[in-house]
């Protein structure tokens, strides 16, 4: 996960409060519910304000979506980089990475994951975060071996099938074929890979 570069709409002035308390609460319905399902008409009323109200957060449905998801993943990535940073253990801050990861997903409804996968904009950030992650796997994975907590492995080659793993996840392959969450497939994957890597 990585911090993406616009998270919501930023507000200062009369009303800000309001406008940011609003766009939360935009984010919970939609990682809730999904959002395809949802004309600009059906969120005003399940956020109890106007569609003006929500064309002062962005100026379509589909910027919306887009900026609720992009603060989702940013708002997990925070979080996420603050448990690898209360690890100083190399295998416990892959572990607490990966296990983050999978806390953060698994309060997100599958209908907005199969939302997020079939619309181009909200898919691209996920898919951007998901190669961020791997590579970060891949800067953990690195401190692990050069700490000699891991085994000798090709840091490379192992970076890249985790990070095949990871965009089968984000693709909802990985659910398609197995039926696991993508919160539960980060939880196997964690598995499968620190007990790949520990030194017997």
């Amino acid at each position: 996960m990585i911090e993406t570069p616009a998270a919501g709409p930023r507000h200062t002035g009369r009303g800000a409060a309001r406008r940011t308390e609003l766009f939360e609460e935009l984010v919970a319905l939609l990682v809730d519910e999904g959002f395809a399902r949802f004309t600009l008409d059906d969120l005003a009323a399940r956020l109890h304000c106007s569609k003006r109200t929500l064309y002062g957060l962005a100026g379509s449905k589909e910027q919306l979506v887009r900026a609720a998801v992009v603060h989702f993943f940013r708002r997990a990535t925070g979080r996420v980089e603050a448990a690898v940073s209360a690890e100083s253990d190399p295998a416990g801050r892959l572990a607490a990475y990966l296990r983050a990861v999978s806390a953060e997903l698994a309060p997100v409804s599958p209908r907005f994951f199969d939302d997020v996968a079939a619309f181009e904009p909200a898919a691209e950030v996920y898919e951007r975060n998901t190669r961020a992650a791997a590579g970060r796997v891949q800067q953990l994975i690195e401190e692990g071996v050069t700490a000699g907590v891991f085994r000798e492995v090709h840091v490379a080659f192992a970076a890249d099938v985790i990070a095949s793993v990871m965009v089968r996840i984000q693709r909802r392959q990985v659910a398609a074929a197995t039926g696991l969450a993508d919160a539960a497939a980060y939880e196997q994957l964690s598995e499968l890979l620190l007990n790949a890597l520990r030194k017997a």
